[in-house]
């Protein structure tokens, strides 16, 4: 990893090792969906009341509890990951590892692929509290 400034290359090697840590059960299925790494979310894909530093991960596509064997995809599943908002949040973790903030982004990204919301998710993960 860059000791300077991590790179998009950086987080995306510690994101595909976070799908490799996956159960089984769970990796394999995470396998099929893309891993982008990008400075920030693009702006077509921003919501006009939303900040562009505010968004760390994304995952466009459908969630596995909704797809149909007769969907036709309009593109791949894929987990977005956004190096600067990252950066900039870690900055603001004191004791906070970059490894251990990408990783839990892209299990939290990784977990809408399979079908919870974030309220569902926020249920058992008080991270971002």
């Amino acid at each position: 990893m860059s000791k300077a400034f991590p790179n998009p290359e950086d987080l995306f090697a510690i994101a595909a090792q976070t799908v490799e840590s996956f159960p089984d059960a769970f990796r394999t299925n995470a396998q099929a969906v893309l891993i982008r790494v990008e400075d920030f979310i693009p702006p077509d894909m921003l919501d006009e009341d939303e900040d562009e530093w505010d968004i760390t991960g994304l995952y466009t596509g459908v969630p596995m509890t909704l797809k149909r064997a007769d969907d036709i995809p309009d593109g791949p599943d894929t987990v977005w990951l956004f190096r600067m908002p990252i950066l900039d949040e870690l900055s603001d973790r004191t004791g906070e590892t970059l490894e251990a903030l990408v990783a839990h982004v892209t299990v939290h990204e990784f977990a809408h692929h399979f079908g919870w919301s974030d309220d569902d998710i926020a249920r058992i993960d008080r991270w971002w509290e």
